[in-house]
């Protein structure tokens, strides 16, 4: 019985405790202090003073990115309703003039990295319409707000790290840096450290721009699929291991399913593979 009541106690105890640490580091009051952490420990870790200091300049705690974060809903549709609704004619039509407009990048692309044109054009149409709908939220301030927040701080801190090396290594400027809610940027919606990892100047031009080059955009999505298990010359219906390439893209089952519909519909091919519901 003591026993039972110590561990009462102790769970109460850790429970008041983890409250107010919740309650604490969501406290818009301690976020300047924070920063100022984050800033030394970004400089400690090798990032350039100047580029820290340029990336945070300005950046405060957005509570609308919290309010967003705690809002999520669960994914509720099938298959079918989300692909119907996603892989529209308009969708198809524009897919097809991007396979059409970016032919000759798109061979050259597939040549390195062995991923063929329908599944990255697929994934551009998919996440922006073709960069047309990027997302304008100051992405560094949004990731800051995310990582001094206490739901999954470790993860969100590491991608304003990569954010700050991203402005350090000459890519993109802070104000450059505008995408969702949740850190991602560019056309096919990198968060930092995917950003870092995987970005790829194939345009040639010193940097990789994953806003406005289309080579650079590409290049990097078949970058990110080829190191995430793709398999040159192989397909990409459910239970292939490309299937499994594009669930590295996107961990939902349906939304990866519409990519692969996507692809295969842009490729003329058979999608009877696919699900009926």
């Amino acid at each position: 019985m003591q026993a039972l009541m110590r561990a009462s106690v102790i769970a109460t105890f850790l429970l008041a405790a983890g409250q107010a640490s919740a309650a604490t580091c969501r406290d818009p009051a301690g976020f300047e202090k924070w920063l100022g952490d984050i800033e030394r420990e970004a400089i400690a870790q090798g990032i350039s003073p100047a580029a820290v200091r340029q990336g945070l300049a300005g950046v405060t705690f957005d509570q609308s990115v919290i309010k967003r974060d705690r809002g999520q809903g669960v994914f509720k549709q099938s298959f079918r309703q989300f692909a119907g609704r996603m892989v529209s004619p308009a969708r198809l039509k524009g897919g097809a003039n991007m396979l059409k407009r970016h032919a000759g990048t798109l061979a050259r692309i597939e040549q390195r990295f062995g991923v063929p044109s329908p599944v990255l054009v697929a994934i551009w149409g998919l996440e922006t319409d073709f960069g047309a709908v990027r997302g304008k939220l100051p992405v560094i301030q949004s990731v800051a707000t995310l990582a001094y927040d206490c739901r999954r701080s470790e993860f969100f801190k590491a991608h304003l790290f990569d954010a700050l090396r991203i402005v350090d290594r000459g890519d993109l400027s802070p104000g450059e840096m505008r995408g969702a809610w949740a850190g991602e940027m560019g056309q096919t919606q990198f968060m930092p450290s995917n950003y870092v990892k995987y970005a790829v100047d194939f345009d040639g031009d010193g940097r990789a721009d994953l806003l406005r080059s289309p080579a650079d955009v590409l290049a990097s999505t078949a970058n990110y699929l080829r190191a995430h298990g793709w398999v040159r010359g192989a397909g990409w219906e459910p239970g292939t291991q490309n299937f499994e390439a594009i669930r590295a893209w996107n961990k939902s089952q349906v939304y990866a399913q519409t990519i692969a519909y996507y692809a295969t519909k842009l490729a003329g091919g058979d999608t009877t593979a696919f699900p009926s519901q």
